[in-house]
């Protein structure tokens, strides 16, 4: 392995993405060193069907690249941050809301934004602006501006015709704007073409050209007049051995290009092929750019016109099959090839990777450890001390997202006490790697879990750190294992058992994270669900006790929801309590969006179905007041990575707390008269 060290891709641009679909489909060029992808968004919208998704033609997915599966699929570790800034010389990345990322070397296609203008939403990011534009009213009577005199501007609003038939439209452009043709589509869409400000009545989309973003001036490396990075033939930046830059933050200095997505997709492997030959101290490659190139611009209603220079050929509708065609097969591309068989085995991680309940059950006995588990072991004290370990295999690629969601599961065990987490000493296992990589890891994942600590006032006062004796997996940052032991103190702890006649279930949040990982391993879980069920993950839950604590002595019992699923946990509470019968509302238990979906399909946690010997439950003290379905008794085994609190209490109670917080009630508990 040469120098190079740690490889960051900024940004999820179409060079980046292309880069990662050849490393997907050929492994073997990818570099033998950990990769990284950093992105603000889980997807990337492809340039090229942009205006066929706001006429309404293409559904969003349509247009978007997850990723987090490309990523997956090409042996490369995903990242979802903001890149704030750049230090060059220190060779490291600023990110918002985390540490900085290090590298050996660095490759940027981070995009641009809108060149500032007059007042309105800036067309760059997409993200923003597709929302402004969602928004709108389409049976407005308030006309909608798009300023701008290039293509994207003249397609944007051809395409808002298609989404608006009857609002009134105009396309504000400079003199030397729209030729001819142009025009003549424009005005046969009805939309109205001025030069000149005018009023500024009505929301206003500014397709005004592009520039770097601010933070790539600010790092001191050479930009142009519009603040994108100049680069050689090879790629690499002015004056920089380590750092690349392609697609619209960049420009060949000595071959300038207008910014355009066609240039991003022709870069593509010319900048592969010189990061590839970078990480293996080889000579790099000049990439001669064509001086034009052909663009095909759709009016969204079946025509499209072909422009190269100063040539033009259309519209008709040829051209729009034509281009139609090329914007499908370019996003087929980054599908699976091959469906993943829902029969093989998948092995989950998190907290999906624990000890089935039956063999660790066992295993206890014969070691002379059974007994009546609790959430957190009590030391004697004046408060006692409650401490509890939990760990597991990295769930996600980014080690500071493992880092925190690890150690929030970890205090989960010491919040269904009661109990606020004070300090907490980590295990980290790296997997073999060269030292600074491995540097690298340990400071992004203590990163992780110091975040989860500090926002609830607890420290890291300790740890150790292993070196594994296994190959590391395809994506290296896999490979990192975290387990804690987390230390509180409450002056009365609840514990599992308790539960009472006449007391209602509460959950703190919904069921499904096993099966929608599983999905995910399989591609058959929409980015989108990905982004909220992480979101809701990495949310800590520390503030429940804040409410929980105007009721502690209300609070009967509480445990965690984890690994052995809704019915495992559960019935450890009844096994621990007086006699009772507890009935589940079926259609009262909440699920993460596309959870039930999935489960119908046949997506499960590998850890699943280890865990049906739950249903047991379901024969004696747990009943539901409709029949399930199939997917609903799934869900109620399916193992849960930072999952919901559970608690019993008085009815009075519950309705307070459902009024003041998060909590669904799932069941009740009556007296067992059997």
């Amino acid at each position: 392995m040469s120098s190079a060290g740690l490889l960051l891709l900024a940004g999820g641009g179409h060079s980046h993405v292309l880069i990662l679909k050849r490393w997907a489909m050929d492994p073997s060029r990818r570099p033998a060193r950990p990769v990284v992808l950093i992105s603000r968004c889980g997807t990337a919208l492809y340039s090229g069907m942009v205006p066929a998704l706001i006429a309404g033609i293409d559904p969003p997915e349509a247009v978007a690249i997850d990723l987090r599966s490309l990523c997956d699929r090409a042996g490369v570790a995903f990242v979802q941050a903001e890149i704030t800034g750049l230090d060059p010389i220190q060779r490291c990345l600023f990110l918002a809301n985390r540490p900085p990322l290090h590298f050996g070397l660095l490759s940027l296609d981070v995009g641009a934004i809108s060149r500032p203008s007059a007042q309105g939403m800036a067309i760059k990011p997409l993200e923003p602006a597709l929302a402004f534009i969602a928004f709108e009213d389409p049976s407005s009577k308030i006309p909608f501006t798009v300023v701008g005199a290039g293509a994207a501007a003249i397609e944007v609003v051809l395409a808002l015709r298609r989404r608006w038939p009857q609002r009134p439209l105009r396309l504000q452009t400079r003199a030397k704007g729209p030729g001819s043709l142009e025009q003549r589509i424009l005005s046969e869409a009805s939309i109205d073409l001025f030069t000149t400000p005018g009023p500024n009545i009505g929301p206003r989309l500014l397709c005004t050209g592009s520039r770097g973003p601010h933070w790539l001036a600010a790092s001191g490396l050479p930009v142009d007049g519009d603040g994108r990075l100049r680069t050689d033939a090879q790629l690499r930046v002015e004056g920089s051995e380590q750092i690349f830059a392609s697609g619209d933050c960049a420009v060949i200095a000595a071959a300038p290009r207008p910014a355009s997505g066609v240039w991003a997709v022709r870069g593509a492997i010319p900048l592969a092929r010189n990061l590839e030959a970078s990480c293996l101290n080889r000579p790099l490659h000049l990439w001669k750019q064509q001086r034009e190139a052909l663009q095909l611009i759709g009016d969204q209603h079946g025509r499209a016109w072909a422009r190269r220079g100063t040539w033009q050929l259309g519209p008709n509708k040829l051209l729009w099959r034509w281009k139609r065609r090329i914007d499908r097969r370019f996003m087929a591309g980054f599908r699976r090839s091959e469906p993943m068989n829902l029969a093989g085995p998948m092995a989950c991680r998190g907290c999906a990777a624990k000890l089935p309940a039956q063999p660790l059950q066992a295993a206890l006995d014969k070691a002379g450890l059974s007994g009546t588990p609790e959430d957190a072991a009590r030391i004697d004290g004046d408060p006692p001390l409650l401490q509890s370990v939990d760990g597991f295999p990295a769930l996600v690629s980014d080690p500071w997202l493992n880092g925190r969601l690890t150690t929030l599961h970890a205090c989960s065990d010491l919040w269904a006490c009661g109990a606020r987490v004070d300090s907490a000493q980590a295990i980290v296992t790296l997997p073999m790697l060269e030292a600074a990589e491995q540097q690298e890891l340990l400071v992004q994942t203590l990163g992780g879990v110091r975040s989860a600590l500090k926002e609830q006032s607890a420290k890291l006062i300790g740890g150790h750190t292993l070196e594994s004796r296994s190959d590391p997996p395809h994506c290296p940052t896999l490979g990192v294992q975290l387990s804690l032991c987390v230390n509180g103190r409450s002056a009365s702890p609840w514990g599992k058992g308790g539960i009472a006649a006449g007391d209602v279930l509460l959950l703190s949040r919904p069921l499904g994270t096993g099966v929608l990982f599983a999905a995910a391993i399989a591609d058959a879980c929409r980015p989108e669900t990905l982004d909220t069920l992480l979101l809701q993950m990495s949310s800590s839950q520390h503030r429940l006790l804040d409410q929980l604590e105007l009721h502690r002595q209300a609070i009967h019992a509480c445990t965690d929801v984890t690994g052995f699923g809704l019915l495992g946990h559960l019935g450890e509470m009844l096994a621990s309590s007086s006699p009772l019968r507890v009935t589940l509302r079926t259609n009262s238990i909440p699920a993460y969006p596309d959870a039930m979906d999935r489960l119908a399909q046949g997506y499960a946690s590998s850890l699943a179905p280890a865990n049906r010997h739950s249903w047991k439950w379901l024969d004696g003290p747990i009943q539901l007041d409709e029949a399930p379905s199939q997917a609903l008794l799934e869900l109620l085994v399916d193992p849960q990575t930072c999952g919901p609190l559970l608690l019993a209490c008085p009815e009075s109670t519950g309705h307070s707390l459902m009024d003041e917080g998060p909590w669904v009630q799932i069941g009740s508990a009556a007296a067992d008269h059997d």
